[in-house]
């Protein structure tokens, strides 16, 4: 006898989860679409009988129907930074709550790339968008694509007509520099990224608005702009800091991970951390706790910023004629080794 064929799972369909459970179909149809309308017992009726049956929603033939994809784009500059990748995790968080998948675009912060996604959107692909790119790249996909569904997160300019979520930069730095200040130091040097991201040009606003309430005029070469984030540009950055006829005895650094490099450039010179040169960063990465001395630091609510981006953007699309407003989150200072005075 030929050997006999595998078994082929049967299609289970809608009919049958309506007939099982002894409701019409459209009241099956609701509770698949997640509809409120439906009684709680009801539903759970529905669920029993889609478990039993071992129903599987058509995903495909669903989105043609209502035009959803259940997709939703995130759009990170770099997703090799730690500090971005909390901030995934709370959007995909409330994403799978309510039923949606993300798909992680690494942009690296150009607006070509950028718009090349904007065209899921554009062609109902994706359903919405998180951006985390820099207020330039939004400026451009605001004017080349209006209308679609899309927030701002962390980055962010309150002149683009978009939701957005994020903390206030300028305040942050200004505290972080004020800490130094309160430790004693007069030079606090500044190592800033690219200054085409506003965030960049705020915190070098609250390093300046920190030093001035204190009576300092910082000369022209206490900033140093780097290209990157990166552990090797801060350590690069500090060492030749250190070169300078007059060295500062404090840094403040834009990110946890040029800190962290900042750290590593000090050892190299021969400085000790805090005594010589005391080192501030921003975010609160988990690797700021583990580092030698441990780094002091702006804490952002990274995973909250994420999880508040994907309820905005949820928002909008339940409502898209609605108002949406901007929200700051609350920073927090954390004292640790690197910047205590010994």
């Amino acid at each position: 006898m030929p050997p006999r064929a595998p078994d082929v799972p049967q299609t289970v369909s809608i009919s049958a989860v309506a007939e099982h459970a002894g409701v019409s179909v459209a009241t099956v149809s609701r509770v698949l679409n997640d509809q409120t309308v439906v009684k709680p017992a009801t539903r759970d009726k529905v669920m029993a009988s889609v478990n039993a049956l071992g129903y599987r929603v058509n995903a495909l033939a669903r989105n043609l129907r209502t035009a959803e994809s259940r997709l939703l784009l995130t759009l990170v500059p770099d997703v090799g930074n730690p500090f971005y990748a909390e901030i995934v995790r709370g959007i995909d968080a409330v994403a799978r709550e309510h039923n949606y998948f993300v798909l992680l675009c690494d942009t690296g912060a150009d607006s070509g790339r950028e718009q090349s996604y904007f065209e899921l959107l554009a062609r109902r692909r994706a359903d919405g968008a998180i951006c985390l790119d820099p207020d330039t790249v939004q400026h451009a996909l605001i004017e080349a694509s209006p209308g679609l569904p899309w927030v701002a997160c962390c980055e962010f300019d309150p002149d683009v007509a978009v939701p957005y979520v994020g903390i206030d930069n300028r305040r942050a730095a200004y505290d972080a520099v004020t800490h130094l200040l309160a430790q004693g130091h007069r030079h606090v040097a500044l190592i800033n990224s690219d200054e085409t991201w506003l965030y960049a040009r705020q915190r070098k606003q609250g390093w300046l608005d920190a030093l001035t309430a204190a009576g300092v005029s910082p000369a022209a070469d206490w900033c140093v702009n780097v290209a990157g984030l990166d552990y090797d540009s801060g350590n690069r950055a500090a060492q030749a800091l250190m070169q300078r006829t007059t060295p500062p005895t404090a840094i403040f650094a834009v990110s946890d991970t040029l800190a962290i490099g900042v750290l590593a450039g000090l050892r190299a010179a021969g400085k000790r951390v805090p005594q010589d040169v005391a080192v501030v960063g921003f975010d609160n990465i988990a690797l700021a706790a583990q580092v030698e001395p441990a780094l002091t630091t702006i804490a952002q609510p990274m995973r909250e910023l994420g999880m508040t981006g994907a309820r905005l953007l949820l928002q909008r699309l339940a409502q898209p004629e609605a108002t949406v407003p901007g929200l700051l989150l609350d920073h927090q200072l954390v004292v640790r080794q690197s910047s205590q005075a010994m």
